[in-house]
């Protein structure tokens, strides 16, 4: 045939076309054989979605946004085509809401259901409607208030610290204190080499001094050891008792002595009574040398 090859390289072309285009919707989770129903959302601002991102519900992919259209004279300039498998029947009250894809994955389209999706008699979203739509901010956007406010508050602290270490540096603080550092790194070097000279003479002087006392103090003790304290204690015994004995043997003649003495005291005061009494029985005295009768 006069054109047999150029349409084998037709053919060709054709197939590898339709595995490209197979292939590419392979690795992006689309199956071009099953068949799909088309949901349509307008948006003011699409945070970054592009067409083929993926549509989820509840995390499982089941579609993905197919054609983006856009109309900046509008209010809402961006209309969202995307498609869903067709075995899947939204109830109604189904909202398109734009979420985050994972940290670095863009934006995704996430069909949220109504609460109650559990009623068996809810009506569905017919094929080819407009769903209402909402963004969800991600977690970077959630964090960035947050983080932005307390790096806000580093910052004055960071400029407050700066600001009072300027002024210290410029009012001569900062350098008083290293004055002050050396001078007290000089006593400490001062301190160190006195407490080496101490540990290298005196020390080992005193540790000596020591030693010879403990070795005194045993010797002490030993000798108290070894003498016969008992000996000793009984021979302080037995003097004490000689002495009491003493004592006793002295006290049998004294006892008569002081009876004498104590009746001769008696018989003197009751003299010296009698004498106070009548001084003419015992003095005669008589100008005349007559005696009184």
């Amino acid at each position: 045939m006069k054109y047999a090859r150029e349409i084998k390289v037709g053919v060709l072309a054709a197939v590898c076309l339709f595995l490209l285009f197979f292939g590419l919707n392979f690795l992006k989770g689309v199956n071009i054989f099953s068949p799909t129903n088309s949901y349509h959302g307008v948006f003011y601002n699409l945070h970054g979605l592009e067409e083929q991102a993926a549509v989820y519900i509840r995390g499982h992919r089941v579609g993905q946004v197919d054609v983006i259209h856009y109309d900046f004279t509008a209010d809402s300039a961006f209309t969202v085509d995307l498609s869903i498998r067709k075995d899947i029947a939204l109830p109604q009250g189904t909202a398109m809401a734009l979420v985050s894809d994972g940290l670095l994955g863009g934006m995704a389209v996430e069909l949220q259901f109504p609460e109650n999706t559990n009623n068996a008699d809810l009506a569905t979203v017919e094929k080819g409607a407009y769903l209402p739509t909402m963004y969800v901010p991600g977690i970077m956007e959630s964090l960035k208030g947050d983080l932005m406010a307390h790096i806000d508050q580093a910052i004055l602290s960071v400029d407050s610290l700066v600001a009072s270490l300027q002024n210290q540096v410029n009012g001569g603080h900062i350098k008083s204190s290293l004055v002050n550092v050396d001078r007290i790194t000089s006593d400490l070097t001062t301190v160190s080499s006195d407490l080496k000279h101490v540990m290298k003479n005196q020390v080992p002087r005193i540790v000596n001094n020591a030693d010879t006392t403990l070795a005194n103090l045993n010797a002490v003790v030993a000798d108290i050891k070894s003498a016969d304290l008992a000996s000793t204690v009984a021979r302080v015994d037995t003097a004490v008792e000689n002495v009491n004995s003493l004592v006793t043997e002295v006290r049998k003649p004294i006892a008569p002595l002081m009876q004498h003495i104590d009746a001769t005291v008696v018989s003197a005061d009751s003299l010296l009574v009698d004498l106070k009494a009548h001084p003419k029985r015992y003095v005669h005295f008589s100008l005349f040398g007559k005696k009184d009768k």
